[in-house]
Formats: structure tokens, sequence, C-alpha cells
């Protein structure tokens, strides 16, 4: 190692102590939010409405906040977030079910909150919601809804001549040769994995259309989507869907991914973390200037703590991640800023 490494390495560990930002340390407002954004890859468009008064412009991750905001997956009956606050286990879990769409977001209040919380085995019958939350209960809720969602079975129906060359609800023209779908909820140019589960053919497609209106059915397929995992005389069948991300940010098993790389304003990673990652393929991280690699957090829920330094000059950091599923990065900064990076791994089998 140089000895310029060296000695900003020994800098960097006086400036930041090892146990700042614990698992088990109650999270912020802020940093919650945006674990909870990045579990999705949903990119943050411009939008016109204000900010909140206390996530000031210029603010790193200003435009998430203004477009959640906008979107109603934050409520804006308050001009300020307060980002620094300890969040509440009530906040957060309905940010939580707003950021999967389990329901339209104007649905989902702490008024309705226990109606969710047990159908989706969040918490107990009764449990306080007005307590703080810790990051790893954050972490453990999020994936045991996210589990559950990728494990729910749906009623899926097609659609096909009648609507074929129509307008979609996104103003798209209706191909139904197309992997395109329709959902209720789910964003526009959303990516999901459709399972027929009669089979275990599967199917990625678009989101581009609203519906079924039809009670008991949570999806429409295009003709060519459906027919590729079921017979078309069937008519409908129970699957199950995982969502993969936006289209933008999650093109599935090929294209540009897209990549992270901004740990603060002056902080950056050569090359970043991949929105989504191929089952095989490798992470490789470094910078121009320090960073500490703290954990990794990955798909089954296993914690692994690393806090290792990189530097300039030195070998990279790299995982490649064995199994499919998210994972989780902590990296921090010399100056004691830490952001999570997450990527999506698949294994791009079936018809995908």
């Amino acid at each position: 190692m140089h000895v310029r490494s060296i000695v900003g390495l020994l800098t960097a560990l006086v400036c930041v102590p090892l146990f700042a930002h614990a698992a088990d340390d109650a999270i912020t407002r802020r940093d919650a939010f945006l674990f909870l954004w990045q579990g999705i890859m949903r990119p943050a468009m411009p939008v016109r409405e204000a900010a909140f008064t206390d996530i000031p412009e210029g603010d790193s991750d200003e435009l998430v906040f203004t477009y959640a905001k906008a979107r109603g997956l934050l409520d804006d009956d308050d001009s300020a977030f307060h980002p620094q606050n300890p969040v509440q286990k009530g906040d957060s879990f309905v940010w939580l079910l707003r950021t999967r769409n389990v329901a339209d977001a104007e649905d989902i209040t702490r008024k309705t909150l226990p109606s969710f919380l047990e159908h989706y085995a969040l918490a107990e019958s009764g449990a306080t919601m007005n307590v703080t939350l810790t990051r790893s209960e954050l972490e453990d809720a999020a994936r045991t809804l996210d589990t559950f969602l990728e494990r729910e079975e749906h009623d899926v129906s097609l659609y096909a001549e009648q609507f074929h060359g129509d307008g979609t609800a996104f103003g798209e023209t209706f191909d139904m040769y197309a992997m395109t779908a329709a959902h209720r909820t789910l964003p526009y140019n959303t990516l999901v994995e459709v399972t027929n589960v009669a089979n275990g053919e599967n199917v990625i497609v678009r989101i581009n259309d609203r519906g079924p209106y039809v009670d008991g059915r949570d999806m429409d397929l295009s003709l060519g989507a459906f027919t590729s995992i079921a017979e078309r005389s069937k008519g409908h069948i129970t699957a199950t869907f995982r969502r993969l991300g936006d289209a933008t940010l999650a093109p599935a098993c090929g294209g540009n991914p897209g990549f992270q790389k901004r740990i603060t304003r002056d902080v950056h990673l050569d090359r970043g973390v991949q929105h989504t990652l191929k089952l095989g393929d490798t992470i490789t991280l470094s910078s121009q200037r320090f960073f500490v690699v703290r954990s990794v957090l990955y798909p089954d829920g296993s914690i692994e703590r690393l806090e290792r330094w990189f530097g300039p000059d030195e070998d990279p950091f790299t995982l490649k991640p064995s199994i499919p599923g998210i994972y989780t990065l902590r990296i921090g900064t010399a100056s004691g800023r830490i952001r999570e990076f997450q990527t999506r791994v698949f294994g791009c089998t079936g018809n995908s």
C-alpha cells in the first residue's frame, strides 16, 4: 500500500468512529424513506410542485422527496418533512405500503393502516405505531412485505383483438402482441415478472395500461404475453408477480442497467453500483477519494459487516452475488456520511 494511502486511511479512521450508524440505531425519516425508495427502482421525475421547506434546494435527494410528495407517497399536509427526526413505525409502514403500490396511495393512511398490517403480516393486531423504528426493523419489514408480494397468487386474464390499436391509460397504442400488461396501481413503465403457477413458465411484461376492472382480477396481460406462458383457451390463470423496477432502470436481462455513483456531492464511485445485475456478474467499486464499505445486506436477510476502507491507487472493492434478490451496500466517506446502494440481481431464466 502506498504511504499516501496509509496516511489517508488513518485520517479517515480517526474522523469516522466504526460504531457510527449501527444497524440497530433509530433510523431518521430521511434515511427511512430513501431506503424504501431505493428498493423499488423507480425514477424520480421533475415536478412543478414545491419541495418540503426543510429539504433545501440543491440537496442531493431533493428530486426524490419532491417527486414522492407530488405522487402522494409522502403526505403534503405539512410544508416541513423533519428529515433528521427519528421515524415512527406508523409513518414508515405507510411509506412502505405506498412505495410497493399495494393500493392507491390515498387509501393507505395511519387510519387504514391496521387492516393492511394484518393482511400482510407486518405487525400484530393492536401494535403501537407511535414508537421509533430501528434500521434493522425497517429492513425486516421491507423484506417481509416484498417476500409476501412475490409469493402472493393473483387471478390474471388477457385482452386482445377488442382493444388492439386503442389508446392505453398512459397514452400508448395498445399492441396485443407486445409484452405489456394492465395493472390498477403499479406505476407506468414498471417491469414485472409474471409466473404461471400451474406450469412455472414466466414472462417479463411492462405496465402500460390501467385495469382490469373485473372484481377478483389483478392483471390483464396482452395476448402475446399471456400465450407465452399459457394456452389462450384458458382465458385466465393463477400467477405470481415479481416487480423488477422501472424499465429505464431495470432493463430485463440485457441493456444498460444504469449506475449509482454519488455518495456525497464531492465523493463519487468510479463506475458505481448497478441498478440491476445479472447473476454471475460482479460489482466493482473504486474512487479518487477514500470510502468505506460498512456492510452488505443479502437477499436472505443475513448481514456481512465489513468496515473495509478503499483509497485511490488501491485494489477496488468487488462483490459477486451468488443468489438472486436485492443486495444493499452501506457505503460511507471520511466525513461520516453514509449512503445505501441497492442492486437487484436476477438470473434471466424462463422466457425472460
